[in-house]
């Protein structure tokens, strides 16, 4: 069997930037099976593999390395940049043209942004955000994390951090300087243990310049799935502008999330909110670049 694969490098829109993920647009005859093995050999931390079963509309999976997750933002952004660029979604001059994917946690609509005729960015919605508690063991999460209780906060203030989810949970974990986010020293076997018993991913640090930042600098670390450390993290920067929201750290519904700058992989994550009857949306977005095309035999 023949399978066509895609390397693209989502939140960036240039090669060698962003995070990687691999697509497979042609999955309808492969079991999970095949799909793990695929994203094991291709090793980046997501692969999603993509089935279209309506004009606008594609089931999406999505496997890391050792397991199936049930979102993932950055190859969310790759997998719809990627339909849109080689013509499986059928674009517009300039405009906003909404597709839906069907994903492990539910129907979400993904926004393809055109300008003269060209895929510019690409939005997800997210899950309906939830905030699933506060993390009390601040010594054990910092020990993890290879810093000090007294680094976790913003400004002056301590900062609890929260598990927010927004399709996958993460703690939210708030640090006061950049140079302390810049030079953590995670203990990976420690975090994941910490990760399993508390059911979560794995750990979203940010540090906020200031109260209401336009900007936000992050890293994201999940051991407990096999991701060391990833470069640009859809879902998490999703929760991330939630939990700012809620806890009145902004004012603002838009943030620009600065990530994988540690890795030399720097990230540009555009974060939004909008109301909806009622409801928080939750918006994540931004460029893509495909890098790689090739064809898998299998």
């Amino acid at each position: 069997m023949e399978i066509m694969v895609y390397q693209v490098d989502a939140f960036s829109d240039r090669a060698f930037g962003g995070n990687p993920a691999a697509v497979v647009l042609s999955s309808r005859t492969l079991t999970a099976n095949t799909m793990q093995d695929i994203a094991k050999e291709m090793n980046l931390s997501e692969t999603a593999f993509v089935i279209q079963f309506a004009k606008d509309s594609f089931w999406v999976r999505f496997f890391t390395p050792v397991c199936e997750v049930d979102l993932c933002g950055h190859a969310t952004i790759s997998t719809f940049y990627t339909l849109g660029k080689m013509g499986y979604i059928e674009g517009m001059i300039d405009g906003t043209k909404t597709v839906y994917q069907e994903t492990r946690s539910g129907k979400l609509a993904v926004e393809l942004e055109y300008r003269d005729g060209e895929i510019y960015k690409v939005f997800m919605e997210q899950a309906k955000p939830k905030n699933i508690g506060r993390v009390e063991d601040l010594e054990r999460l910092a020990e993890a994390m290879g810093i000090s209780m007294e680094d976790i906060g913003i400004g002056k203030e301590t900062i609890y951090p929260e598990i927010v989810s927004t399709g996958l949970p993460d703690i939210m974990l708030p640090v006061k300087d950049k140079e302390i986010l810049d030079h953590m020293n995670v203990n990976m076997n420690k975090l994941s243990k910490l990760s399993e018993e508390l059911d979560v991913i794995g750990v979203h640090a940010f540090y906020l310049p200031s109260k209401d930042s336009e900007i936000v600098y992050t890293r994201n670390f999940a051991p407990l799935v096999g991701i060391d450390e990833e470069a640009a993290t859809g879902t998490s920067n999703g929760a991330l502008i939630y939990f700012l929201r809620e806890n009145n750290l902004i004012d603002r519904n838009r943030i620009v999330s600065y990530q994988g700058q540690s890795m030399n992989r720097p990230s540009t994550i555009y974060c939004r909110l909008e109301k909806r009857k009622g409801e928080t949306i939750v918006k994540v977005g931004g460029d893509a670049k495909i890098v790689l095309s090739g064809i898998m035999s299998i």
